[in-house]
């Protein structure tokens, strides 16, 4: 793997309604990394995310992307920034009035500038890539959530971003619709694609992340590889954090 870092923050703090939600996080994601985000709800990890894609603006900090850092004053700058950068929602975010494949094509011609042939023949690649090119004309209404989410997953992939960002986005599925979407997840991963996860799907976190960041009360306060905080006898806040959610399901 190439350890050159894709993504780089420094000191990302949000408040919101006077309440402090993240305060000087720091992370780096380096070219064909997964990094897992877990801890409570609350914790700030969805805020973290559109704070990354400055869907919500930090109060305090630094982003760079490649390298470079972004002039979040610069509107050109963030345009071409939030193109790199991918973001998947817990819920979907697609357009009811258009279709799957107009979903996807919609940024391509608005933001890249693709002709309407072009853009159809990537969206259907896309669509392809994410099992649905036989549900290409079909709209929202008529897919199911696990299809809604590789839908979305498919036009993030379009524009060829450098890095995706994923906000817990099987949490509104059920286990057989969820499967779906982390079976993409993992074709993308084992492919090399650069993603930051929030999730609480902590067996695919162990399989697959390189590296999970807890978080608690707005801040990281524990990151490293899966085997070594989940570690058998290890005391760690991310153990300790894993075994209550394997109560929970288990006593469901």
């Amino acid at each position: 793997m190439n350890a050159r870092p894709v993504l780089r923050l420094e000191g990302i703090s949000k408040s919101l309604g006077g309440k402090r939600i993240l305060n000087a996080c720091s992370l780096t994601v380096c070219r064909g990394e997964l990094k897992v985000l877990i801890g409570p709800s609350g914790a700030g990890k969805s805020t973290l995310l559109q704070c990354i894609n400055c869907l919500i603006q930090p109060d305090e900090g630094e982003i760079w992307l490649d390298g470079k850092l972004l002039d979040r004053t610069d509107d050109g700058a963030l345009c071409a920034f939030r193109a790199q950068v991918g973001m998947i929602f817990q819920d979907f975010n697609l357009f009811d009035h258009l279709t799957a494949a107009e979903n996807v094509t919609i940024a391509l011609r608005k933001v890249r500038g693709f002709s309407r042939a072009r853009a159809e023949e990537r969206a259907g690649e896309e669509l392809e890539r994410v099992g649905l090119a036989n549900r290409r004309h079909l709209y929202p209404a008529e897919l199911s959530g696990g299809q809604k989410q590789r839908v979305a997953i498919a036009r993030a992939l379009a524009m060829d971003p450098r890095v995706i960002l994923l906000d817990e986005p099987t949490s509104a599925l059920d286990p057989e619709l969820a499967g779906e979407v982390l079976s993409v997840i993992q074709l993308l991963a084992r492919g090399g694609m650069t993603m930051i996860m929030a999730t609480h799907q902590m067996d695919f976190a162990r399989a697959l992340a390189h590296e999970i960041l807890f978080m608690e009360k707005g801040v990281i306060v524990e990151q490293g590889a899966p085997a070594a905080l989940l570690l058998e006898g290890r005391a760690t806040r991310t153990r300790d954090f894993c075994a209550k959610l394997a109560d929970l399901r288990a006593n469901r």
